[in-house]
């Protein structure tokens, strides 16, 4: 057990990108997703983020052999999420967006799920920290499959009026991916706001001020979004 550890952090550690066709711990794909779930409440954060990363990748992997043993881990994550849970779910909102953005089967079937978090008249968290999560698994399903998270943007715009900034940062980062009209009038301060928050993105950590992502946002509407954001 200890060697699976040392191996699997030496691989969420290293340096090169994270893929499907790099050589992973010799272990059986139910057994690897453990080790790396613990892994998500690692101090260092591009080890958390590398994480998330590696669950998408092993996940998606185990769904070509048993779509019902990823399954298994989808409703492991939500019920982390769940407050008779007894657990805290660090991570898991960021993993589930993960692992439905490189699995298409997957987020067909769970999307709403994701979605529920931020409606309320749906499941909503209430809980500032995992609303984060939330919001960047939003983005990065956006990114791969916006048609899934239409009609999402309206429930994503109060977080711009957070004092939160990362909740900020994080609902303009997603709102950019998104495929239809935002009705954002009267927020044109967020181009005034120089906070600096730390976004993971591709495979690295980056630092994204909140007015850029508001000008990103502007500047890529093309029509769909007004122009006074």
């Amino acid at each position: 057990m200890a060697a699976m550890r040392v191996s699997v952090e030496g691989l969420l550690t290293s340096a090169g990108p994270l893929s499907g066709s790099q050589e992973w711990p010799r272990a059986p794909d139910q057994q690897l997703v453990n080790y790396l779930l613990s892994f998500l409440f690692h101090p260092v954060p591009r080890v958390k983020w590398r994480t998330v990363t590696a669950l998408g990748i092993v996940v998606n992997r185990m769904a070509h052999e048993s779509m019902e043993s990823s399954r298994n881990i989808m409703r492991r994550l939500i019920w982390s999420l769940n407050d008779e849970s007894g657990g805290i779910g660090w991570g898991s909102a960021e993993t589930m967006g993960e692992i439905m953005a490189v699995n298409g089967p997957l987020a067909r079937e769970y999307h709403r799920i994701l979605l529920s978090y931020v409606q309320k008249e749906g499941n909503p968290l209430e809980n500032p920290l995992l609303e984060r999560g939330v919001l960047w698994g939003i983005g990065r399903l956006a990114q791969e499959r916006p048609e899934l998270v239409e009609g999402c943007g309206c429930h994503l715009v109060p977080y711009l009026q957070s004092e939160d900034p990362i909740h900020r940062g994080y609902a303009l980062w997603a709102l950019g991916f998104l495929k239809e009209e935002i009705p954002v009038r009267g927020l044109a301060h967020l181009k005034e706001d120089a906070t600096e928050v730390q976004i993971y993105e591709g495979d690295g950590l980056g630092m994204f001020r909140i007015c850029d992502l508001a000008r990103r946002l502007d500047a890529e509407g093309d029509g769909r979004r007004p122009a006074d954001l």
